[in-house]
């Protein structure tokens, strides 16, 4: 058992745009948050832009999450300092153990969500943000999820099983 902490919100308002810090956000069932590249359906990864013969993953878009102690670790083991706005990811917890939700549904303040698979770093993820970030988030890159209710999300907002 855990009980984490929501300690950021990132959303990306178009393909390859900068993240920006949020103090919350709607987060939508079956959707995303508002605002957000692939809530609009305009991510790099969304429907519309994947190649012919690439496979898509339409629930696993829907948000992400990576853990602060990550960010920290990349630093301490790989001096590569990333701010968490780099991770491209939308939600940073700090307290919970990402990778041991995959299948596994949680809370985050009202919102009941579903952790889906690991969200490993990529080169895409390296050439928008900085060099050795790929290799320093390997395997802690965080979490894929899907949003199973709507509810507003806020930074401080507590992280649990459900």
């Amino acid at each position: 058992m855990f009980e984490g902490k929501l300690e950021a919100i990132f959303i990306g308002p178009t393909k390859a745009a900068p993240m920006q810090q949020v103090d919350s956000a709607q987060a939508v069932a079956g959707e995303g948050l508002q605002g957000d590249r692939y809530c609009a359906g305009s991510g790099t990864f969304s429907k519309a832009s994947v190649k012919p013969g690439n496979k898509y993953y339409p629930r696993d878009r829907q948000i992400t999450l990576i853990e602060a102690e990550a960010l920290e670790a990349a630093a301490r083991d790989c001096n590569v300092t990333i701010d968490p706005s780099q991770s491209r990811r939308n939600l940073i917890v700090r307290g919970v153990p990402l990778n041991h939700l995959i299948e596994r549904e949680f809370t985050i303040g009202n919102v009941r969500i579903r952790g889906l698979r690991l969200c490993e770093p990529c080169g895409h993820l390296e050439k928008l943000t900085l060099p050795g970030i790929e290799k320093a988030l390997l395997h802690r890159g965080g979490l894929r999820a899907e949003i199973l209710t709507t509810g507003t999300l806020r930074s401080g907002d507590a992280v649990r099983l459900a």
